[in-house]
């Protein structure tokens, strides 16, 4: 097939485009590959980016993501995801779940943060479990520093002297945070196994920091310290994280809580009261500059966190900060605001998606799919005309058909997506089809110098 003048170029490799077309089929987003597929979205990730700006220079931000099921909230968190650890960002993430909550009687906050530590990511470890790689990299850029300022190298009968007054300097700065004397103690502990060879000490120091000591007894008989992570000191914990990271050479720590819907469905009024509260305790800490090189981001459907009865804005406190003010209207949102809301992407860009879909179908199957481009305008037309799709359509849903339709095609070489959208009755409506070419052609030169 001749290329149009506006089909994508770039041909991803096999195991992304794989990862890709099985997720987005599944409903899932992906975590490779995104920026083979990403439209729109450049206003919301500008202002998340200058977010990022500020919290590497020491200051921090908070912010929620809300829109429908399906409406791309946590295909944007995934993009900026790999966009910061491509800055040298560590990103932890996670879905929230009947298990994992902010707060709960049994282990819930815990739970999260455990969960949190496992999936930390970055640059060089984007798939998580970075954590030995951090504390590796931290010793590594100490000793560094050390050979720098001293002239000395490793094994020297000074150097070791150096070090260790230099690993003394970091605990130290960290005892006046909360909780800090412990975690100094553990990053010493951790030092000096490595030293030492001692990889039952390092698996142990380890295991502190991920929260998976049960009991103050235990941690104590195995390291020495008389404290650990549990369901009400864990954010403090990941402060201290953001603290060393930065010492570690990092640019800053960036938070990613999705699926803020199962706080929303908590069944005890008392039971979410506490889970808003630590939400507003995470978000009084960022504005009031209590937490440094820290960001957090949090995804919620609007139900979630509008509704007055059981919704984020059921806490008073909460509503109070983030109500919408009355300037902000559909078309011209406040994206400085606490709250991003995602308005639907354009015709247009729903067309572009499309061939970046196409593209990546073609390049995996190593066919030709002749796809014109009024057949886009066909297919997309035949999305809208479902019944309540001008309310309820989102990309997840548009995506997962125009997949059905690629796959479909691809097993059966006669056929034309024409002829598949027509045996459905849906026929070409040719005013719309030229008007949304004619946008599409204007808007493809933005779409193409924008990429994540």
């Amino acid at each position: 097939m001749e290329e149009t003048q506006n089909k994508p170029t770039r041909v991803a490799p096999k195991r992304v485009a794989t990862a890709v077309l099985n997720s987005l089929k599944g409903g899932v987003v992906p975590r490779v590959g995104l920026e083979y597929v990403t439209v729109g979205r450049s206003r919301e990730i500008e202002a998340l980016l200058r977010d990022t700006e500020i919290i590497a220079e020491g200051g921090a931000a908070f912010r929620f993501l809300t829109g429908a099921y399906g409406s791309g909230k946590s295909f944007l968190l995934q993009t900026i995801r790999n966009h910061v650890m491509e800055k040298g960002f560590v990103v932890l993430d996670c879905d929230l779940s009947p298990e994992r909550r902010f707060s709960g009687t049994k282990g819930q906050g815990l739970a999260t943060y455990k969960e949190l530590i496992r999936n930390m990511a970055t640059r060089t470890r984007p798939e998580g479990g970075a954590l030995p790689l951090v504390l590796e990299r931290w010793l590594s850029a100490l000793q560094s520093e050390t050979a720098a300022e001293t002239g000395l190298s490793p094994g020297e009968a000074d150097f070791e002297a150096a070090l260790n007054r230099k690993i003394f300097a970091v605990v130290n700065a960290m005892e006046d945070m909360v909780n800090g004397f412990d975690f100094g103690q553990a990053l010493n502990q951790y030092r000096r196994a490595v030293v030492n060879g001692d990889d039952d000490k390092k698996s142990a120091v380890l295991r502190w920091f991920r929260g998976e000591y049960s009991t103050k007894s235990e941690a104590r008989q195995a390291l020495g310290i008389h404290l650990t992570v549990n369901d009400e000191n864990w954010y403090d914990f990941l402060k201290l994280f953001s603290a060393f990271l930065v010492r570690a050479g990092y640019k800053g720590m960036l938070l990613m809580v999705d699926e803020l819907v199962n706080l929303y469905r908590i069944p005890h009024k008392v039971t979410r009261q506490y889970n808003y509260e630590k939400i507003l305790m995470m978000y009084n800490d960022t504005l009031q500059g209590k937490a440094k090189h820290i960001g957090v981001l949090m995804c919620a459907t609007p139900q979630c966190l509008e509704d007055s009865d059981k919704g984020i804005f059921s806490y008073d406190a909460l509503r109070s900060r983030l109500t919408q003010g009355r300037f902000s209207l559909p078309g011209s949102p406040d994206l400085l605001a606490p709250i991003i809301r995602l308005e639907p992407l354009q015709y247009e860009e729903l067309m572009v998606l499309c061939e970046k879909l196409c593209a990546l179908h073609e390049g995996l199957y190593g066919y030709e799919a002749e796809i014109a481009p009024e057949a886009y305008v066909a297919f997309l037309k035949a999305e809208f005309e479902r019944v309540g799709a001008a309310t309820h359509i989102t990309p997840r849903e548009i995506i997962r058909d125009f997949i059905e339709l690629l796959n479909i095609l691809w097993q059966n070489p006669g056929e034309r997506l024409e002829n598949i959208l027509a045996k459905g009755g849906f026929a070409f409506a040719a005013p719309e089809v030229e008007d949304a070419l004619g946008a599409e052609r204007a808007m493809q030169a933005e779409f193409a110098a924008f990429e994540v």
